[in-house]
């Protein structure tokens, strides 16, 4: 009897000093077998690769075992990640639509099991990160991750390309046919005072460009017969490129180009590209930094994510639902307009992001930062053109008003052409306003050129230019015909040298002028 009652109370101690680690609740088994649907068992597979990490790091801290800076950077991926699945699910049952019964009764049992996997993952990693988070040590590459929703577009394919660069066709990012279609309400415009620009026309094919900085790789090539040249970007957690800019002012405008080759419905859920701005421009994690990341999966809508970590300042992590999925299968652009302490991005004409109060109030920033991750790197390659940092670009209404006349490099055309890029309606959109409100008001539009060509050349493009700029502000904004004159000079009367990249941009210019 006596060793009955000792084996009891010894029994009785071990369950009590293991009863931390047996507090967990049950672990909930993952499906072994597929389903067949593709974005189901994507859901599937995702959504229990989150399950088993927060299940092991829960059951650390049970144990008492501290979770490392890694272990909290994967957790506060995780979080999102979760977030987006469980809201995409009513996308994964739409999916089944036409299926066997066999098949969507499957589906069912294992759709509802990876449900309150992902309800157990919501409910516990805030918990865990309440107790162990660490606010000096966030990762701006790290915390790459999206809120993915929306609905799925049935039976197509994303594009798809095979990764043929330099010499070889390549059809899978074509422009559409047909003319640009405008959305006059776009409001982005380029900072007029250019900081940096790069379209790699320096740079020899195979090379990593001179004006940048890696901890990795990359190389600039072509595509096919077309001369634009590209920067490829690699895939990699940690692997940061960084543009020789040394300082950023108050308010500025970044842009750049964006190509995609080979991504599919089978494109990964963390795919993305994310430029993140930075308290330098060191190719290392950043201890304060705002970062904006856009997602790159077409089997549910696309998702923009925001992060932001500043002294002083309220940190922000959020992710805001835009299906983007039919732009990131051709060229796109990306803009980015920094005003004091506001924030907006664009993508193409569309709006994503617009934060009032994201930026730190002073300027502590040093440097931009793209990150590219959860691309496969062969079959899947993201790569980037026309990259342009400007001081300015808040509003030209004011000096074209008080001053009479106002000149900017940020209406682009086409390369040898007068045909309007997109992104520069937001210029033509404010100059439009002026000539609303003051119904008196007449203009001449002036166009020039950079030195390259042929003078007589320069001066026909840019007159054709200036033309085209006033016939945007007839057509797309009801601008009386009569009030808009026009001329062009060619290379004539330059800003600056044509002995740079940065010289020719500021050259290539548009400066309209009260009569």
């Amino acid at each position: 009897m006596k060793n009955t009652k000792q084996y009891t109370l010894i029994l009785i101690g071990l369950l009590l000093t293991t009863s931390g680690v047996l507090a967990q609740t049950k672990r909930i088994k993952r499906p072994t077998s597929r389903i067949g649907v593709y974005s189901a068992d994507t859901f599937v597979k995702e959504s229990f690769d989150i399950y088993d990490k927060t299940y092991r790091y829960d059951g650390y801290a049970e144990a008492g075992t501290p979770l490392s800076d890694n272990d909290i950077d994967i957790l506060e991926n995780a979080i999102t990640d979760a977030e987006r699945l469980i809201a995409s699910a009513p996308n994964v049952v739409g999916d089944l639509d036409g299926v066997g019964a066999f098949k969507q009764a499957k589906a069912t049992l294992q759709i509802n099991r990876t449900q309150k996997a992902l309800r157990y993952c919501i409910k516990t990693i805030p918990k865990l990160l309440k107790g162990h988070k660490n606010d000096g040590e966030q990762d701006d590459s790290s915390e790459q991750n999206d809120n993915s929703t929306g609905n799925d577009t049935n039976g197509e394919d994303g594009g798809g390309g095979n990764g043929n660069t330099k010499g070889q066709d390549d059809t899978s990012n074509d422009s559409p046919d047909g003319p640009v279609v405008i959305n006059t309400k776009f409001d982005f415009v380029p900072g007029s005072e250019l900081i940096f620009f790069d379209d790699f026309a320096s740079d020899y094919i195979g090379d990593f460009p001179a004006n940048w900085n890696t901890n990795g790789n990359g190389e600039v090539v072509t595509f096919g017969s077309d001369p634009q040249k590209w920067f490829e970007l690699k895939n990699g957690h940690h692997t940061y490129y960084v543009p020789d800019v040394s300082d950023l002012p108050d308010e500025y405008t970044i842009e750049l180009d964006v190509k995609t080759v080979g991504i599919t419905r089978q494109t990964s859920s963390a795919a993305r590209l994310s430029v993140a701005i930075a308290d330098d421009n060191k190719v290392r994690r950043s201890n304060n930094y705002v970062n904006i990341l856009l997602n790159y999966p077409q089997y549910v809508a696309t998702s923009v994510r925001v992060i932001s970590k500043i002294p002083s300042g309220d940190n922000i992590n959020n992710s805001l639902n835009k299906d983007l999925r039919k732009e990131q299968l051709q060229v796109h652009h990306i803009s980015i307009a920094v005003n004091k302490r506001r924030l907006r991005y664009w993508v193409n004409q569309k709006k994503c992001i617009d934060v009032p109060r994201v930026m730190p109030e002073n300027s502590i920033f040093k440097g931009i930062k793209l990150n590219l991750v959860g691309f496969n790197g062969e079959t899947e390659r993201l790569f980037v053109s026309n990259v342009r940092i400007a001081k300015g670009g808040l509003d030209l209404r004011g000096v074209l008003l008080a001053e009479g006349s106002v000149s900017t490099s940020g209406i682009l055309f086409d390369s040898g052409s007068s045909s309007i890029k997109s992104q520069s309606y937001g210029i033509i959109r404010q100059i439009s306003q002026v000539l609303q409100q003051d119904s008196s008001m007449n203009l001449l539009i002036v166009g020039y050129t950079d030195s390259d060509g042929d003078d007589e050349v320069n001066i026909t493009l840019s007159k054709a230019r200036a033309e085209a700029v006033r016939q945007a502000l007839i057509n797309s904004y009801g601008i009386d015909a009569s009030r808009l004159t026009t001329d062009g000079k060619g290379e004539a009367n330059p800003v600056t040298g044509n002995d740079s990249t940065e010289g020719k941009s500021q050259n290539r210019r548009v400066v309209f002028t009260r009569q």
